[in-house]
């Protein structure tokens, strides 16, 4: 019988402990849409198993194939060059393991929906949308690929959702930080400002967005995307497309 190769979901890791917990959170609501695919958690750095441990623990049991699957919602550095070079190093040591990596999750309409749920749960009414400017609020990153699809991803979410208006914002090394892009918005005229926070799990630059929300104050303020089942679902699909990917056949559309 055909197993599936197993998922390691690769986090950046933090040494606040939310951000574990949200991961786990995540994993197990992936693991209830597919009870049969076995799924295990790496980090980067600060948070235990380490991504080499868990490849390791998979090679020692038996594993031939595994799907790597990077928590990132962009390309950026993380993506092209840590992950690859994490990954290299392990697989060196473990030749009888092929490790096939997953595209990162962004940009994908999952993701929007995600955030959609996550303004509705702060108490935005589907009436109020054309009324709202949303400032979509991302961790930040001096990567110009990752910062023009956090652009494009709010040009986009604007055209098809319907906001009064979408901008986007930093909390870290790119402009405008959530503050400025509040302020931006009242200065523009718009009556009801929320702040979207394009960011999965809570941490130090999560809770700089939510303090620029408060300072610029912000109509609303979402929570993180946590362990929502639309990014269960965005799991799923970087994952199976890895796997068709790798057996020839045509990758499936996010």
């Amino acid at each position: 019988m055909y197993a599936p190769p197993p998922l390691l979901v690769i986090a950046h890791g933090s040494r606040d402990p939310r951000h574990a917990a949200t991961v786990t959170a995540l994993c197990a609501r992936v693991r209830e849409l597919r009870p049969g695919l076995r799924i295990e958690a790496g980090y980067l750095d600060f948070t235990a198993p380490a991504v080499p441990q868990v490849l390791e623990r998979l090679a020692a049991e038996g594993a031939e194939e595994v799907v790597a699957l990077p928590l990132l919602l962009t390309r950026a550095f993380h993506a092209k060059s840590d992950i690859p070079a994490v990954l290299r190093a392990a697989t060196a040591r473990l030749p009888l393991l092929t490790v096939h990596r997953a595209e990162v999750l962004g940009p994908s309409p999952l993701l929007t929906a995600a955030l959609e749920r996550r303004l509705e749960e702060a108490g935005l009414r589907p009436g109020d949308r054309r009324s709202t400017g949303v400032v979509l609020a991302s961790a930040g990153s001096s990567d110009p690929e990752a910062i023009a699809v956090i652009a494009e991803t709010a040009r986009e979410w604007r055209r098809t959702a319907g906001w009064c208006a979408v901008r986007p914002a930093f909390a870290s090394a790119s402009l405008p930080r959530t503050a400025d892009a509040v302020r931006a918005l009242r200065a523009a005229g718009v009556g009801r400002v929320a702040v979207a926070p394009y960011v999965i799990a809570p941490g130090f630059l999560p809770d700089r967005i939510a303090a620029g929300a408060r300072e610029a104050g912000a109509d609303l303020l979402a929570p993180v995307l946590g362990p929502a089942p639309e990014l269960a679902r965005l799991l799923l699909r970087r994952y199976d497309r890895a796997v068709r990917t790798r057996r020839g056949a045509p990758a499936l559309t996010a």
